[in-house]
């Protein structure tokens, strides 16, 4: 059979499509192997029974139970969900916002894709315009959401090497200044995959460069606050007319509900909601029919403060220690964990690309992702490829601690083979 170009695109290899589909696979088996290059969130005990509470009560409730399931919402998502996720915000964030400024769309994956081509690409002026992302490795599903082509142009970034084998990405604001055709300013924060949170001066100075160059900035919230709060640093929550915030109801411990939201001006909500309309009429009421009540109480941001957050910070410490331990007097660094579910690991003395690591790991059952997934629009010369791009890997610690100590040993043994 013959596809279009864009089923040519849409069905090429990727990583995205390598990770969910060893997720799939994982998840699937008898003998599940040690899964520690997804991005499924924990199953926090404390979350569960929240979640498990919630669904009681909205079965329990008439009027909840047909928005759930026999009522299609606003193209823009369920409105009283919206109305009280404006009022969180108002009074926890001091953001300006109300329900015309919130859109929900299937997945905050579904939304950067809505997003990124409702911005980028190719513009009525004839003008070709992209997303700059700011500083790179950042996250694996940017890559191919382009409908017309490649959407990104990126930039390497700073490394600043810190004691006891940490280093920590910085942005690079010199190598911004020559950026053109930029559609949007985007990076995560919490970046998936390092862990590495923004500090204020540095959203301030993309802030800044975002007026500068006529563009909005959009921030990936999906690990941030004020909810999950999967952040163990200081870092303030921003958003004014010119910054588009996305959000999403995963990591909470939901990434089965498929509920991404996007913090916008009017007119891009306005936007959002017409192309839900046309390629799917609405958005499922699953997710803001469940939360809604968690939403207008706080109870979320009490759940993240009090549970979610500590149960990454002490596992992310876990992880770090068996790291310690299974690599030892290896030459070898890590990002400093500052949030997020993950470890990237710096190998620069490895003997092998962190592709052909991934494989011979996955040959012993232990599935992470190579790092060279992770670097969406940098645009670089054979003769001047960066070969730091191939020797990173990113692991998940939100696996059960059995696994994760496992799995690391197993990467600690298959790295000493190959260190040069």
């Amino acid at each position: 059979m013959q596809f279009s170009r864009f089923g040519e695109r849409f069905t090429r290899h990727t990583g995205a499509v390598e990770l969910m589909t060893d997720l799939g696979a994982a998840m699937a088996a008898d003998l599940p192997p040690m899964m520690l290059g997804g991005g499924n969130p924990a199953h926090i005990p404390e979350m569960l029974a929240v979640f498990r509470e919630q669904f009681r009560a909205v079965l329990g409730d008439d009027r909840d139970f047909r928005r759930l399931v026999a009522d299609y919402p606003d193209p823009s998502g369920e409105q009283t969900f919206r109305a009280a996720l404006a009022g969180l915000l108002r009074r926890e964030c001091g953001w300006q916002v109300g329900p015309e400024n919130i859109a929900l769309t299937a997945g905050s994956q579904q939304g950067f894709f809505l997003l990124f081509n409702l911005l980028a690409g190719p513009q009525p002026d004839g003008a070709d315009r992209r997303i700059l992302l700011p500083l790179t490795p950042e996250y694996i599903g940017y890559g191919e959401l382009g409908v017309t082509g490649d959407l990104f142009i990126a930039r390497r970034p700073a490394i600043e090497l810190l004691p006891d084998r940490l280093f920590k990405y910085r942005v690079d604001f010199a190598a911004l200044e020559d950026a053109r055709n930029v559609a949007a300013i985007c990076a995560s924060r919490p970046t998936n995959p390092t862990g590495n949170v923004l500090t204020d001066e540095e959203v301030n100075r993309l802030r800044a460069l975002s007026r500068r160059l006529d563009v909005p900035l959009i921030l990936d919230n999906a690990y941030g606050l004020p909810f999950p709060q999967i952040v163990f640093t200081d870092a303030t929550p921003v958003w004014d007319e010119n910054i588009i915030v996305c959000m999403s109801l995963s990591k909470l411990g939901l990434p089965g509900i498929r509920t991404g939201i996007v913090v916008a001006r009017p007119e891009i909500v306005a936007a959002l909601g017409a192309m839900t309309a046309v390629t799917s009429l609405a958005v499922g009421s699953v997710g803001p029919v469940l939360l809604r009540e968690l939403v207008a109480s706080g109870q979320i941001v009490r759940l993240s403060r009090e549970v979610i957050r500590p149960f990454y910070r002490q596992r992310a410490g876990l992880a770090l220690s068996w790291l310690r331990e299974a690599l030892g007097d290896c030459e070898w660094r890590v990002h400093t964990p500052e949030g997020a579910l993950f470890l990237w690991l710096w190998l620069p003395r490895l003997s092998i690309t962190s592709a052909e690591l991934y494989a011979r790991l996955k040959a012993r059952g232990v599935l992470v992702l190579s790092g060279h997934h992770f670097f969406p629009g940098l645009q670089e010369s054979p003769e001047a490829h960066w070969p730091h791009r191939d020797q990173c890997l990113r692991i998940t610690y939100a696996r059960d601690e059995d696994t994760v100590r496992r799995g690391i040993a197993i990467i600690g043994d298959e790295v000493r083979r190959w260190q040069r």
